[in-house]
């Protein structure tokens, strides 16, 4: 394999995973504090449906960003007023969000245009890829991690922020308190239920920020079911990563290099069939997650928040 190939692919790899990225981040703060949201897919979907659709009539991938950080943190208040003060069941009203928002995306889509079309559907305005200097001339690494749109720098920035965060200062710390033993957590002054309204918002807003890069940043366009499943990939690697947002970048570039090995595979010509190749992805995580489940559990650990999908009140024992 020569340099220009390794360089193609691992930048289809950056590209493909930075969307998961931001879907698995955010549900890791939403889990981290006790909230578990299936409605991954649902929000990540919207935000690809209202980001695109806000740049297409503005002409600016900017107000488009800031259409689907408002949808999400809309969606991510509903999951938390539900969940939070409601106290419904997290997992249907998780699956609920995936079914509202799947539908009303697809209703959103079949009402844009008309506009230039191309192999995924309607096309409009992008984050164009830009080179950063110096960075860029590195061998290798420079052309694959450095010529990226904007919303991949933006990722560079927050992976080490949000560790930083969780681990290295006392809001994080009262964060993970609060998914692991929200009763003490209580008992130390801190107030559940906005600290889990917050993260859920927050998280909401990272997961729709991830279908905003879809649309905008790597497949720059919309087309019916553009996530692809992804959302249930971001939920099945938040387990992979251990909630841990460090882990949670080797899941997403596997699953980045897993997606553009196929896509590289399909335009060679290959033999095997192009169904079975965009299974690739979905088998692979299927497999990782087999085993990581077995081998942390054979480590007697997995790292879950130990409140993760509990409902918390005062006056109640749990």
């Amino acid at each position: 394999m020569d340099e220009a190939f390794i360089v193609s692919i691992l930048i289809i790899t950056i590209r493909a995973g930075t969307s998961l990225l931001y879907a698995t981040l955010g549900e890791i703060f939403t889990e981290r504090v006790g909230i578990l949201n299936l409605g991954v897919e649902g929000i990540m979907i919207m935000g690809a449906a209202t980001s695109f659709a806000a740049a297409y009539y503005s002409n600016s991938p900017w107000l488009g960003l800031l259409a689907a950080i408002l949808v999400g943190g809309f969606l991510g208040l509903i999951h938390a007023f539900l969940t939070v003060t409601l106290r419904a069941e997290q997992v249907v009203s998780g699956l609920a969000m995936t079914i509202f928002g799947s539908g009303l995306a697809s209703f959103m889509g079949q009402r844009l245009g008309p506009g230039k079309t191309t192999m995924i559907g309607l096309q409009g305005p992008s984050f164009k890829r830009f080179p950063f200097p110096l960075l860029n001339k590195l061998p290798i690494i420079g052309p694959s991690f450095f010529n990226q749109d904007i919303l991949v720098y933006i990722l560079y920035l927050l992976i080490p922020l949000f560790w930083f965060f969780l681990y290295k200062t006392r809001p994080g710390l009262k964060l993970r308190a609060v998914g692991e033993n929200p009763r003490a957590s209580d008992s130390m002054g801190i107030n559940i239920a906005n600290s889990r309204y917050l993260y859920t918002i927050f998280g909401a807003v990272l997961i729709s920020i991830a279908g905003s890069h879809l649309s905008l940043g790597y497949l720059q366009g919309w087309a019916e079911n553009i996530t692809g499943g992804r959302g249930w990939i971001a939920i099945a690697l938040v387990i992979f990563a251990t909630w841990n947002p460090l882990r949670a970048v080797l899941g997403a570039l596997l699953f980045g290099g897993i997606n553009s090995l196929q896509f590289r595979m399909q335009a060679a010509g290959t033999s095997i069939p192009a169904s079975f190749l965009n299974m690739m992805p979905y088998i692979f995580t299927i497999l990782v997650l087999v085993f990581i489940t077995w081998w942390e559990a054979f480590r007697k650990r997995i790292g879950a928040p130990a409140a993760l999908g509990l409902p918390y009140v005062r006056e109640e024992k749990n």
